[in-house]
């Protein structure tokens, strides 16, 4: 089966079994990206209740006909981005757990509707390309550690499982895939910030984070000016935030 654009399916067997093996059993469980349904099929035998979501009609259609006997599992036409998975939630009763695999091209956009959605899931098990991956678990003081980094720590603990080789998707992507999982932890209240100023911030302060933060936030940065934002850890960068917004730090 061709893939749509910018998607590399997941086929191999070992490789299928792993990455549900990795998920493991799930209550309540969303994958993204459903494709010709390998994934999911082993992602229905250990989940009590399973939504693929599929925005291409032609794969989605497949998957309403390859399932249509499993009453667990419910197939979602739609574009991930617009899936409310706090409604999800609702349904389920509780919070859910996610898997997919991500295509490249829109995996920023996929994460951050996840994490702005953070409170209504439990954790995420994703695959992404290998150097996203890199940039999403750089810690402080490195050179990729950036806003993808400083992001991705403030909505989740994140875990690198293993990678996967480009022979394991058709078509085969010419670069390494790696499994992620995400376990949601949003740390706005442990930081004393507030979720949408604190991303604001951290835009505007990563924009050019090689620079001082004196010459990007002007005399607002106070003691921390003559530092680089990619040398701040998250406590350190809600400090300043604290500091410019005019709130106590407790």
């Amino acid at each position: 089966m061709r893939a749509p654009k910018g998607q590399n399916f997941l086929y191999q067997e070992a490789w299928l079994r792993k990455v549900a093996q990795a998920v493991g059993a799930s209550r309540a469980l969303v994958e993204i990206g459903g494709g010709p349904g390998g994934l999911t099929a082993l992602l229905a035998e250990e989940s009590e209740r399973l939504w693929v979501i599929e925005q291409d009609a032609r794969l989605a259609e497949g998957l309403r006909r390859r399932f249509a006997d499993v009453t667990r599992v419910t197939v979602i036409e739609a574009d991930v981005l617009e899936v409310s998975f706090a409604a999800l939630a609702r349904e389920a009763g509780e919070p859910i757990r996610v898997a997919g695999n991500l295509p490249y091209y829109i995996t920023s956009p996929i994460l951050l509707h996840l994490f702005r959605q953070a409170a209504h899931l439990t954790d995420a098990t994703v695959m992404v390309q290998k150097e996203y991956a890199e940039r999403m678990l750089a810690a402080p003081g490195g050179r990729g550690f950036g806003l993808l980094a400083a992001t991705t720590q403030f909505y989740a603990r994140a875990q690198r499982l293993f990678d996967l080789p480009p022979g394991a998707f058709r078509p085969a992507p010419q670069v390494h895939s790696t499994l992620l999982r995400l376990e949601m932890a949003p740390q706005g209240e442990a930081l004393g910030v507030d979720e949408g100023g604190f991303m604001v911030f951290l835009r505007r302060a990563f924009q050019h984070k090689r620079k001082q933060l004196g010459s990007v936030l002007g005399a607002a940065a106070g003691e921390a000016a003559k530092a680089r934002a990619e040398t701040l850890t998250l406590a350190q960068l809600a400090e300043v935030y604290r500091s410019m917004a005019g709130k106590s730090v407790e």
